[in-house]
Protein backbone atom coordinates (compact mmCIF):
# COMPACT_ATOMS: atom_id res chain seq x y z
CA UNK A 1 0.00 0.00 0.00
CA UNK A 2 1.34 3.57 -0.85
CA UNK A 3 1.69 6.62 1.24
CA UNK A 4 -1.25 8.46 -1.12
CA UNK A 5 -3.60 5.84 0.49
CA UNK A 6 -3.50 7.71 3.87
CA UNK A 7 -5.14 10.95 2.65
CA UNK A 8 -3.88 12.45 6.30
CA UNK A 9 -0.66 11.84 5.93
CA UNK A 10 -0.25 13.13 2.36
CA UNK A 11 -1.90 16.27 3.19
CA UNK A 12 0.25 16.99 5.98
CA UNK A 13 3.44 15.85 3.12
CA UNK A 14 2.35 18.38 1.18
CA UNK A 15 1.08 21.39 2.97
CA UNK A 16 4.79 20.88 4.57
CA UNK A 17 6.51 20.70 0.87
CA UNK A 18 4.96 23.95 0.22
CA UNK A 19 5.68 25.69 3.05
CA UNK A 20 8.49 25.06 3.03
CA UNK A 21 9.63 26.13 -1.20
CA UNK A 22 7.28 29.06 -0.78
CA UNK A 23 9.92 30.51 2.20
CA UNK A 24 12.72 28.99 0.31
CA UNK A 25 11.92 31.32 -2.48
CA UNK A 26 10.48 34.69 -0.06
CA UNK A 27 12.77 33.96 3.28
CA UNK A 28 14.82 36.75 3.31
CA UNK A 29 14.18 37.60 7.39
CA UNK A 30 15.42 36.45 10.60
CA UNK A 31 12.01 35.19 11.65
CA UNK A 32 11.58 31.25 11.06
CA UNK A 33 8.71 29.61 9.37
CA UNK A 34 5.42 29.05 10.78
CA UNK A 35 5.10 25.18 9.81
CA UNK A 36 1.89 23.02 10.22
CA UNK A 37 1.90 21.00 13.06
CA UNK A 38 5.90 21.58 14.24
CA UNK A 39 4.89 25.31 14.17
CA UNK A 40 8.52 27.57 14.81
CA UNK A 41 10.50 25.03 16.45
CA UNK A 42 13.07 23.77 13.17
CA UNK A 43 14.11 27.35 13.31
CA UNK A 44 14.54 27.72 17.19
CA UNK A 45 16.58 23.90 17.19
CA UNK A 46 18.29 25.36 13.44
CA UNK A 47 19.77 27.96 15.78
CA UNK A 48 19.96 26.79 19.09
CA UNK A 49 23.98 26.87 19.32
CA UNK A 50 23.45 30.91 18.76
CA UNK A 51 19.95 31.34 20.35
CA UNK A 52 20.57 34.68 21.65
CA UNK A 53 22.30 36.28 18.85
CA UNK A 54 19.63 34.37 17.11
CA UNK A 55 16.74 36.00 19.05
CA UNK A 56 17.97 39.71 18.73
CA UNK A 57 17.76 39.51 15.21
CA UNK A 58 14.34 38.46 15.06
CA UNK A 59 13.33 41.17 18.29
CA UNK A 60 15.43 44.12 16.84
CA UNK A 61 13.47 43.17 13.05
CA UNK A 62 10.01 42.69 14.51
CA UNK A 63 9.89 45.98 16.66
CA UNK A 64 11.15 44.50 19.94
CA UNK A 65 8.05 41.63 20.27
CA UNK A 66 8.08 38.64 18.58
CA UNK A 67 5.43 35.95 19.20
CA UNK A 68 6.56 32.49 18.74
CA UNK A 69 4.06 29.48 17.68
CA UNK A 70 5.31 25.98 19.13
CA UNK A 71 3.84 22.81 17.77
CA UNK A 72 0.27 21.68 18.21
CA UNK A 73 -0.44 20.55 21.62
CA UNK A 74 3.29 21.25 23.09
CA UNK A 75 1.96 24.12 24.96
CA UNK A 76 5.12 25.93 23.18
CA UNK A 77 3.33 29.36 22.66
CA UNK A 78 5.93 32.39 24.12
CA UNK A 79 6.34 35.67 23.66
CA UNK A 80 9.91 36.65 23.40
CA UNK A 81 10.20 40.81 24.56
CA UNK A 82 12.95 43.18 25.19
CA UNK A 83 10.54 46.03 24.88
CA UNK A 84 11.83 48.08 27.99
CA UNK A 85 8.27 49.32 28.78
CA UNK A 86 7.27 45.48 28.94
CA UNK A 87 10.33 44.85 30.78
CA UNK A 88 9.12 47.57 33.17
CA UNK A 89 5.82 46.50 33.61
CA UNK A 90 6.57 42.78 34.17
CA UNK A 91 9.46 43.52 36.94
CA UNK A 92 8.09 46.26 38.83
CA UNK A 93 4.90 47.88 38.00
CA UNK A 94 2.70 44.58 38.03
CA UNK A 95 5.26 42.88 40.04
CA UNK A 96 2.84 40.57 41.90
CA UNK A 97 1.38 39.43 38.88
CA UNK A 98 4.52 37.72 37.83
CA UNK A 99 5.29 35.07 40.45
CA UNK A 100 7.84 32.63 39.43
CA UNK A 101 5.25 30.10 39.25
CA UNK A 102 4.90 26.30 38.88
CA UNK A 103 6.76 26.14 35.21
CA UNK A 104 9.50 28.52 36.40
CA UNK A 105 10.57 26.58 39.70
CA UNK A 106 10.00 22.83 37.83
CA UNK A 107 12.77 24.49 34.66
CA UNK A 108 14.74 25.17 37.65
CA UNK A 109 14.23 22.29 39.82
CA UNK A 110 17.81 22.09 40.55
CA UNK A 111 17.52 25.28 43.09
CA UNK A 112 14.84 24.02 45.18
CA UNK A 113 13.10 26.08 47.76
CA UNK A 114 15.94 29.07 47.69
CA UNK A 115 15.14 32.23 47.33
CA UNK A 116 15.77 32.53 43.04
CA UNK A 117 12.73 29.47 42.99
CA UNK A 118 10.07 30.52 46.06
CA UNK A 119 6.77 32.94 45.74
CA UNK A 120 5.20 35.06 48.22
CA UNK A 121 5.78 34.79 51.77
CA UNK A 122 9.14 32.18 51.54
CA UNK A 123 11.00 34.61 49.44
CA UNK A 124 10.00 37.59 51.54
CA UNK A 125 11.45 35.83 54.38
CA UNK A 126 14.55 34.43 52.70
CA UNK A 127 15.08 37.96 51.14
CA UNK A 128 14.70 39.72 54.42
CA UNK A 129 17.12 36.97 56.18
CA UNK A 130 19.74 37.90 53.13
CA UNK A 131 19.63 41.91 53.23
CA UNK A 132 20.35 41.33 57.24
CA UNK A 133 23.40 39.54 56.66
CA UNK A 134 24.70 41.11 54.10
CA UNK A 135 24.06 44.50 55.47
CA UNK A 136 25.63 43.12 59.19
CA UNK A 137 29.30 45.08 59.74
CA UNK A 138 30.88 41.48 60.26
CA UNK A 139 29.59 40.33 56.58
CA UNK A 140 31.54 43.60 55.17
CA UNK A 141 34.62 42.09 57.05
CA UNK A 142 34.21 38.55 56.14
CA UNK A 143 34.00 39.46 52.63
CA UNK A 144 36.58 41.53 52.48
CA UNK A 145 39.11 39.13 54.38
CA UNK A 146 38.14 36.17 52.10
CA UNK A 147 38.34 37.79 49.15
CA UNK A 148 41.29 39.65 49.00
CA UNK A 149 43.11 36.44 50.78
CA UNK A 150 42.03 34.42 47.64
CA UNK A 151 43.18 36.97 45.55
CA UNK A 152 46.38 36.98 47.14
CA UNK A 153 47.13 33.70 48.13
CA UNK A 154 45.40 32.23 44.90
CA UNK A 155 45.08 34.33 42.04
CA UNK A 156 48.06 35.86 42.02
CA UNK A 157 50.08 32.95 42.63
CA UNK A 158 48.88 31.50 39.72
CA UNK A 159 49.17 34.71 37.58
CA UNK A 160 53.06 34.64 39.03
CA UNK A 161 53.49 31.01 37.60
CA UNK A 162 51.72 31.27 34.05
CA UNK A 163 53.78 34.13 33.49
CA UNK A 164 57.31 32.40 34.58
CA UNK A 165 56.20 29.29 32.47
CA UNK A 166 54.70 31.35 29.80
CA UNK A 167 51.54 29.15 29.58
CA UNK A 168 48.79 29.54 27.38
CA UNK A 169 46.02 29.13 30.11
CA UNK A 170 41.90 29.63 30.42
CA UNK A 171 41.38 32.54 32.02
CA UNK A 172 37.80 32.40 32.25
CA UNK A 173 38.29 29.02 33.85
CA UNK A 174 40.52 30.56 36.56
CA UNK A 175 37.21 32.87 36.83
CA UNK A 176 35.34 30.31 38.11
CA UNK A 177 37.54 28.70 40.35
CA UNK A 178 38.17 32.09 41.98
CA UNK A 179 34.18 33.25 42.43
CA UNK A 180 33.94 29.50 43.47
CA UNK A 181 36.16 29.86 46.44
CA UNK A 182 35.56 32.88 47.47
CA UNK A 183 31.58 32.18 47.80
CA UNK A 184 32.66 28.98 49.59
CA UNK A 185 34.64 30.42 51.96
CA UNK A 186 32.16 33.56 52.38
CA UNK A 187 29.11 31.26 53.01
CA UNK A 188 30.36 28.25 53.96
CA UNK A 189 33.32 28.98 56.25
CA UNK A 190 34.90 26.16 53.76
CA UNK A 191 38.04 26.67 51.01
CA UNK A 192 37.89 23.97 48.74
CA UNK A 193 41.03 25.02 47.15
CA UNK A 194 40.03 24.77 43.38
CA UNK A 195 42.58 28.21 42.38
CA UNK A 196 45.89 25.98 43.32
CA UNK A 197 48.64 25.37 41.24
CA UNK A 198 47.72 22.39 40.10
CA UNK A 199 44.33 23.44 38.94
CA UNK A 200 42.72 20.28 41.06
CA UNK A 201 39.46 19.52 39.49
CA UNK A 202 37.13 20.04 42.08
CA UNK A 203 33.51 17.76 40.51
CA UNK A 204 31.04 20.91 42.64
CA UNK A 205 32.86 23.84 41.09
CA UNK A 206 32.58 22.38 37.29
CA UNK A 207 28.73 20.66 37.86
CA UNK A 208 27.63 24.93 38.18
CA UNK A 209 28.69 24.42 33.97
CA UNK A 210 26.51 21.49 33.13
CA UNK A 211 23.62 23.01 35.08
CA UNK A 212 23.09 25.38 33.87
CA UNK A 213 24.13 24.22 30.15
CA UNK A 214 20.67 22.13 30.88
CA UNK A 215 18.17 25.19 31.68
CA UNK A 216 17.80 26.96 28.66
CA UNK A 217 16.97 23.87 26.62
CA UNK A 218 13.96 23.76 29.22
CA UNK A 219 12.87 27.12 28.20
CA UNK A 220 12.71 26.54 24.23
CA UNK A 221 11.82 22.85 23.72
CA UNK A 222 8.73 20.80 24.45
CA UNK A 223 8.11 19.49 28.21
CA UNK A 224 7.72 16.13 26.70
CA UNK A 225 11.14 15.87 25.32
CA UNK A 226 13.14 16.70 28.35
CA UNK A 227 11.37 14.72 30.28
CA UNK A 228 11.68 12.20 28.51
CA UNK A 229 15.90 12.72 28.38
CA UNK A 230 15.29 13.32 32.22
CA UNK A 231 13.39 10.08 32.51
CA UNK A 232 15.94 7.99 30.16
CA UNK A 233 18.88 9.99 31.75
CA UNK A 234 20.74 11.16 28.53
CA UNK A 235 22.24 14.15 27.33
CA UNK A 236 22.07 17.11 29.47
CA UNK A 237 19.50 15.98 31.85
CA UNK A 238 21.77 13.30 32.30
CA UNK A 239 24.63 16.19 32.80
CA UNK A 240 22.20 17.93 34.95
CA UNK A 241 21.38 15.09 37.49
CA UNK A 242 24.76 14.48 37.89
CA UNK A 243 25.58 17.80 38.71
CA UNK A 244 22.39 17.38 41.09
CA UNK A 245 24.65 14.89 43.25
CA UNK A 246 27.93 16.84 43.29
CA UNK A 247 25.80 19.48 44.79
CA UNK A 248 24.75 17.58 47.12
CA UNK A 249 27.70 16.09 47.68
CA UNK A 250 29.46 19.37 48.50
CA UNK A 251 27.39 21.21 50.69
CA UNK A 252 25.89 18.09 52.58
CA UNK A 253 29.46 17.14 53.65
CA UNK A 254 30.60 20.78 54.12
CA UNK A 255 27.49 21.64 56.28
CA UNK A 256 27.94 18.85 57.91
CA UNK A 257 31.75 19.91 59.03
CA UNK A 258 30.27 23.09 60.31
CA UNK A 259 27.98 22.64 61.81
CA UNK A 260 30.22 20.08 63.99
CA UNK A 261 32.34 22.98 64.76
CA UNK A 262 29.26 25.13 65.71
CA UNK A 263 28.28 22.44 68.32
CA UNK A 264 32.38 22.47 69.72
CA UNK A 265 32.32 26.17 69.85
CA UNK A 266 35.23 25.88 67.27
CA UNK A 267 35.22 29.08 65.70
CA UNK A 268 36.85 31.99 65.40
CA UNK A 269 36.45 34.73 68.46
CA UNK A 270 35.73 37.75 65.57
CA UNK A 271 33.04 35.63 64.18
CA UNK A 272 31.32 34.24 67.43
CA UNK A 273 28.42 36.31 66.77
CA UNK A 274 27.71 36.05 63.54
CA UNK A 275 27.03 32.82 61.43
CA UNK A 276 25.26 32.71 58.54
CA UNK A 277 24.17 28.85 59.09
CA UNK A 278 22.67 29.44 62.49
CA UNK A 279 20.80 32.87 61.37
CA UNK A 280 19.56 30.58 58.06
CA UNK A 281 18.28 28.01 60.76
CA UNK A 282 16.48 30.66 62.38
CA UNK A 283 14.91 31.83 59.33
CA UNK A 284 13.71 28.17 58.04
CA UNK A 285 11.99 28.05 61.97
CA UNK A 286 10.46 31.15 60.76
CA UNK A 287 9.77 29.96 57.25
CA UNK A 288 8.26 26.92 58.71
CA UNK A 289 5.71 28.35 60.88
CA UNK A 290 1.95 28.26 59.57
CA UNK A 291 0.56 27.62 55.81
CA UNK A 292 4.90 27.57 54.72
CA UNK A 293 5.36 24.08 56.72
CA UNK A 294 3.84 22.12 54.15
CA UNK A 295 6.45 23.71 51.41
CA UNK A 296 9.29 23.01 53.21
CA UNK A 297 11.30 19.43 53.80
CA UNK A 298 13.99 19.50 56.49
CA UNK A 299 16.27 22.05 57.58
CA UNK A 300 19.12 20.37 55.94
CA UNK A 301 17.26 20.77 51.95
CA UNK A 302 16.48 24.20 53.03
CA UNK A 303 19.90 24.78 53.80
CA UNK A 304 21.02 23.25 51.02
CA UNK A 305 18.49 24.98 48.68
CA UNK A 306 19.59 28.41 50.17
CA UNK A 307 23.45 28.22 49.81
CA UNK A 308 23.49 26.67 46.06
CA UNK A 309 20.93 29.49 44.89
CA UNK A 310 23.05 31.99 46.91
CA UNK A 311 26.70 30.22 45.64
CA UNK A 312 25.47 29.93 41.86
CA UNK A 313 24.85 34.35 42.18
CA UNK A 314 28.32 34.25 43.45
CA UNK A 315 30.27 31.86 41.01
CA UNK A 316 28.19 32.49 37.80
CA UNK A 317 27.72 35.68 37.48
CA UNK A 318 30.84 37.46 38.76
CA UNK A 319 33.19 35.05 37.23
CA UNK A 320 31.08 35.14 33.57
CA UNK A 321 31.22 39.26 33.89
CA UNK A 322 35.22 39.38 34.45
CA UNK A 323 35.71 37.14 31.41
CA UNK A 324 34.21 39.11 29.17
CA UNK A 325 35.42 42.32 30.98
CA UNK A 326 38.88 40.86 30.01
CA UNK A 327 38.56 40.31 26.70
CA UNK A 328 36.61 43.67 25.87
CA UNK A 329 39.56 45.28 27.30
CA UNK A 330 42.27 42.78 24.91
CA UNK A 331 39.84 44.88 22.05
CA UNK A 332 40.22 48.22 23.60
CA UNK A 333 43.76 48.90 24.78
CA UNK A 334 42.77 52.61 25.01
CA UNK A 335 40.59 52.14 27.89
CA UNK A 336 43.01 49.56 29.75
CA UNK A 337 45.40 52.73 30.04
CA UNK A 338 42.82 54.75 30.83
CA UNK A 339 42.02 52.44 33.97
CA UNK A 340 45.61 52.05 34.76
CA UNK A 341 45.96 55.52 35.24
CA UNK A 342 43.18 55.79 37.19
CA UNK A 343 43.85 53.13 39.47
CA UNK A 344 47.88 54.57 39.64
CA UNK A 345 46.04 57.77 40.66
CA UNK A 346 42.78 57.52 42.76
CA UNK A 347 45.44 54.77 44.85
CA UNK A 348 47.97 56.89 45.03
CA UNK A 349 50.53 54.45 43.08
CA UNK A 350 54.14 55.70 42.56
CA UNK A 351 55.46 54.64 39.10
CA UNK A 352 56.94 51.64 39.35
CA UNK A 353 55.18 50.04 42.49
CA UNK A 354 53.13 47.14 42.37
CA UNK A 355 49.46 47.08 43.68
CA UNK A 356 49.48 44.83 46.88
CA UNK A 357 47.97 45.76 49.35
CA UNK A 358 44.30 45.47 50.22
CA UNK A 359 42.18 49.07 49.15
CA UNK A 360 38.85 49.78 50.78
CA UNK A 361 35.51 50.30 49.54
CA UNK A 362 35.86 53.67 49.61
CA UNK A 363 38.71 53.89 47.64
CA UNK A 364 36.76 51.34 44.93
CA UNK A 365 33.91 53.87 44.52
CA UNK A 366 36.90 56.23 43.41
CA UNK A 367 37.69 53.90 40.12
CA UNK A 368 35.07 55.33 38.20
CA UNK A 369 35.78 54.88 35.02
CA UNK A 370 36.80 51.27 35.79
CA UNK A 371 33.17 50.84 37.43
CA UNK A 372 31.90 52.25 33.56
CA UNK A 373 33.71 49.87 31.97
CA UNK A 374 32.33 47.19 34.09
CA UNK A 375 29.24 48.41 33.04
CA UNK A 376 29.62 48.42 29.27
CA UNK A 377 30.70 44.75 30.08
CA UNK A 378 27.43 44.34 31.33
CA UNK A 379 25.51 45.79 29.18
CA UNK A 380 27.07 43.98 25.91
CA UNK A 381 27.08 40.59 28.26
CA UNK A 382 24.87 40.36 30.64
CA UNK A 383 25.18 37.57 32.74
CA UNK A 384 21.66 36.44 33.58
CA UNK A 385 20.82 36.83 29.31
CA UNK A 386 17.33 35.42 29.64
CA UNK A 387 14.38 35.82 32.36
CA UNK A 388 11.43 33.48 32.51
CA UNK A 389 8.45 34.95 33.21
CA UNK A 390 3.90 34.20 33.14
CA UNK A 391 1.71 36.18 34.71
CA UNK A 392 -0.61 34.82 37.42
CA UNK A 393 -4.05 36.28 35.77
CA UNK A 394 -4.80 37.77 32.19
CA UNK A 395 -2.76 40.43 31.49
CA UNK A 396 -2.07 43.40 28.59
CA UNK A 397 1.21 44.36 27.67
CA UNK A 398 2.26 47.95 27.11
CA UNK A 399 3.09 46.64 23.78
CA UNK A 400 -0.29 45.62 23.29
CA UNK A 401 -0.01 42.05 23.69
CA UNK A 402 -2.81 40.06 25.60
CA UNK A 403 -0.93 37.26 27.87
CA UNK A 404 -2.62 34.50 30.13
CA UNK A 405 -1.45 32.26 32.60
CA UNK A 406 -0.54 29.50 30.09
CA UNK A 407 2.03 32.32 27.92
CA UNK A 408 5.00 31.66 28.71
CA UNK A 409 7.01 35.58 28.49
CA UNK A 410 11.29 35.59 28.16
CA UNK A 411 12.56 38.50 28.49
CA UNK A 412 15.90 39.16 26.50
CA UNK A 413 18.52 40.88 28.41
CA UNK A 414 21.27 40.29 25.74
CA UNK A 415 19.22 42.12 23.24
CA UNK A 416 18.64 45.18 25.38
CA UNK A 417 22.31 46.13 25.07
CA UNK A 418 22.13 45.47 21.13
CA UNK A 419 19.03 48.40 20.82
CA UNK A 420 20.18 51.41 18.83
CA UNK A 421 17.01 53.19 20.41
CA UNK A 422 18.62 52.63 23.72
CA UNK A 423 22.07 53.34 23.32
CA UNK A 424 22.66 55.10 20.05
CA UNK A 425 23.92 53.95 16.86
CA UNK A 426 27.17 53.51 19.11
CA UNK A 427 25.26 50.41 21.27
CA UNK A 428 27.73 47.70 20.00
CA UNK A 429 30.95 49.95 21.11
CA UNK A 430 32.44 49.01 24.20
CA UNK A 431 32.49 53.07 25.61
CA UNK A 432 32.38 53.50 29.26
CA UNK A 433 32.28 56.96 28.83
CA UNK A 434 28.60 56.13 28.74
CA UNK A 435 28.42 55.58 32.27
CA UNK A 436 30.09 58.82 33.78
CA UNK A 437 28.24 61.83 34.34
CA UNK A 438 29.42 65.51 33.39
CA UNK A 439 30.11 65.84 36.86
CA UNK A 440 32.67 62.97 36.75
CA UNK A 441 30.56 60.64 38.74
CA UNK A 442 28.61 57.62 37.85
CA UNK A 443 25.76 58.14 35.59
CA UNK A 444 22.80 55.59 36.52
CA UNK A 445 20.92 54.20 34.64
CA UNK A 446 16.81 52.52 35.17
CA UNK A 447 17.04 48.88 35.71
CA UNK A 448 14.14 48.75 33.07
CA UNK A 449 17.00 50.03 30.62
CA UNK A 450 20.14 48.14 31.95
CA UNK A 451 18.60 45.06 33.78
CA UNK A 452 21.97 43.32 34.04
CA UNK A 453 21.09 42.63 37.71
CA UNK A 454 17.48 42.43 37.04
CA UNK A 455 14.89 44.94 38.20
CA UNK A 456 12.20 45.41 40.60
CA UNK A 457 11.63 44.05 43.92
CA UNK A 458 13.85 40.56 42.51
CA UNK A 459 16.89 43.02 41.64
CA UNK A 460 20.46 41.27 43.24
CA UNK A 461 21.05 42.05 46.38
CA UNK A 462 24.67 41.31 45.96
CA UNK A 463 25.22 44.32 43.39
CA UNK A 464 27.89 46.44 45.36
CA UNK A 465 29.32 43.69 46.53
CA UNK A 466 30.02 41.79 43.18
CA UNK A 467 31.45 45.56 41.61
CA UNK A 468 33.45 46.05 45.20
CA UNK A 469 34.88 42.16 44.21
CA UNK A 470 35.11 42.91 40.69
CA UNK A 471 37.24 45.92 40.64
CA UNK A 472 39.81 44.70 43.12
CA UNK A 473 40.67 41.57 41.01
CA UNK A 474 40.51 43.66 37.86
CA UNK A 475 42.22 46.28 39.64
CA UNK A 476 44.92 43.91 40.55
CA UNK A 477 45.58 42.16 37.44
CA UNK A 478 45.31 45.49 34.84
CA UNK A 479 47.99 47.20 37.39
CA UNK A 480 50.28 44.49 38.09
CA UNK A 481 49.83 42.54 34.98
CA UNK A 482 48.94 42.24 31.19
CA UNK A 483 46.76 39.59 29.71
CA UNK A 484 47.74 38.59 26.12
CA UNK A 485 44.44 36.94 24.65
CA UNK A 486 45.23 33.95 21.98
CA UNK A 487 43.86 35.24 18.31
CA UNK A 488 43.13 32.44 17.16
CA UNK A 489 40.32 31.35 19.00
CA UNK A 490 36.89 31.84 18.22
CA UNK A 491 34.62 33.40 20.95
CA UNK A 492 31.20 32.94 21.15
CA UNK A 493 28.32 33.13 24.21
CA UNK A 494 27.15 29.54 25.30
CA UNK A 495 23.51 29.12 24.55
CA UNK A 496 23.23 29.02 28.08
CA UNK A 497 20.50 31.62 30.55
CA UNK A 498 24.40 32.21 31.99
CA UNK A 499 26.44 32.96 28.96
CA UNK A 500 29.96 31.79 29.39
CA UNK A 501 32.27 31.48 26.73
CA UNK A 502 31.67 28.68 24.39
CA UNK A 503 35.34 27.75 24.16
CA UNK A 504 37.22 29.67 27.29
CA UNK A 505 39.42 32.09 27.13
CA UNK A 506 42.71 31.27 26.06
CA UNK A 507 45.26 33.98 27.17
CA UNK A 508 49.21 34.33 28.34
CA UNK A 509 50.09 36.53 31.22
CA UNK A 510 53.07 38.73 31.67
CA UNK A 511 54.18 40.51 34.42
CA UNK A 512 54.28 44.29 33.41
CA UNK A 513 57.47 44.98 35.54
CA UNK A 514 59.18 42.80 33.18
CA UNK A 515 57.85 44.70 29.76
Amino acid sequence: MGILEYPLISLIILCITYWYFKNKCTKSSSVPTNWPLVGMLPGIIQNAHRVHEYLTSILLETGYNFEFHGPVFANMNMLFTCDPANIHHILSRSFSNYPKGPEFREIFDILGNGIFNVDSELWEIQRKTTMSLMNHAKFQTLLERNAWDTIVKGLVPILDTFAEQDILFDLQDIFQRFTFDTISKLLLDHDPKSLSINLTHVPCEKAFNDAVDAVLYRHVLPKCYWKLHKWLQVGKEKNLMKACEAFDQFLYAVMSKKHEKLMNNDIKEEDHDFDLLTDYVKAYNQCTNGDNASKLSSVQEFLRDTFLNLMFAGRDTTSTTLTWFFWLLAKNPLVEKKIREEIQQQLHLKEDENLKSLFDIEETRKLVYLHGAFCEALRLFPPVAINHKAPAELDVLPSGHRVSPNTKILLSFYTMGRMEALWGKDCLEFKPERWISEQGGIKHEPSYKFPAFNAGPRTCLGKEMTFIQMKRVAATIIYNYQIQIEEAQTISPTATVVIRMTNGLKARVVKRASL
